[in-house]
């Protein structure tokens, strides 16, 4: 559980979810180092509570921006009691459509800078014997939908990391949670999306019109980022925060309709499942 003056690293702080969380974060009386590709971008949020803020310029996929960032929290601060991995975009395109630059340039974004920004803090968390990882997933690492495959890839290894990392850092008092957005209404389907270059022409009538829906329904998402970043910090202030927290009634929804039709698959298949068992007495 943080306490009172805890201190927030929030990266991708400039816009959307993240730059809510880090409103909402100072104003119940935290400290923030608030970052951006552009410590510009985050002046004007920082500029109003004095030296309880710090703007930092940080790109995740940089490794010495993200040794900066820490040290500067750390001499500003004196250590990180939250890291937030907000830092994050989308790709569309259907797997066939991907393009090599694109699809490494996600995971550079979605999943590297995560695990490098993880490492940088985990051994000062655990000097301390306190701390706590946040990393913004979707429910799209729960769930599939055509066209963001990369996208959905990168957010199921960043369940997986999420999952691991809980059981190793738990010993050593820091909690791990992992957040699953459903369509918040921020600029992830407008100017932070990138798309592929490439639209085969034999999906213009299938996924080809899936894309161009997905791209139509940018600020039309039922979802509160100001109301996500109150829900995230309630869930890290509770004395046990969850290790998955969806958010949105969608981002439930979905999730349960993933549940039930695994449950469906497992139960119909389970004989088969079962009869890789070595025999003994066959041989």
């Amino acid at each position: 559980m943080i306490g009172d003056n805890s201190v927030w690293l929030i990266t991708g702080s400039s816009s959307g979810l993240g730059r809510a969380l880090a409103e909402k974060v100072l104003e119940r009386g935290y400290r923030v180092v608030a970052t951006a590709r552009k410590a510009d971008a985050v002046r004007d949020l920082v500029g109003h509570y004095g030296d309880r803020a710090i703007a930092v310029t940080l790109d995740v996929t940089q490794s010495e921006q993200i040794t900066a960032a820490v040290k500067t929290a750390y001499d500003t601060f004196g250590h990180i009691d939250v890291l937030v991995n907000n830092a994050g975009y989308g790709y569309i395109g259907a797997i066939e459509e991907g393009e090599d630059a694109e699809i490494r340039a996600q995971f550079d974004t979605n999943v590297h800078g995560v695990i490098a920004l993880m490492q940088a803090v985990l051994p000062g968390m655990r000097q301390r014997g306190k701390g706590h990882i946040v990393n913004v997933s979707s429910i799209g690492g729960l769930t599939t939908f055509p066209n963001v495959g990369y996208y959905h890839a990168s957010k199921y290894a960043l369940e997986g990391l999420s999952e691991t990392l809980a059981k190793e850092v738990a010993p050593f008092g820091i909690g791990v949670t992992v957040v699953e957005p459903g369509a918040f209404r921020t600029d992830f389907r407008g100017r932070s999306i990138r798309q592929s270059n490439i639209r085969l022409p034999e999906f213009a009538d299938t996924l080809g019109k899936q894309r161009n829906a997905l791209l139509q329904s940018h600020g039309k998402q039922h979802n509160d980022p100001a109301k996500g970043a109150v829900a995230i910090i309630e869930a890290i202030k509770a004395k046990n925060p969850p290790l998955h927290l969806l958010l949105g009634a969608d981002a439930l929804d979905l999730a349960r309709k993933q549940l039930a039709a695994l449950a469906k698959s497992f139960d119909e298949w389970e004989t088969l499942t079962r009869s890789t068992e070595f025999d003994e007495a066959a041989y």
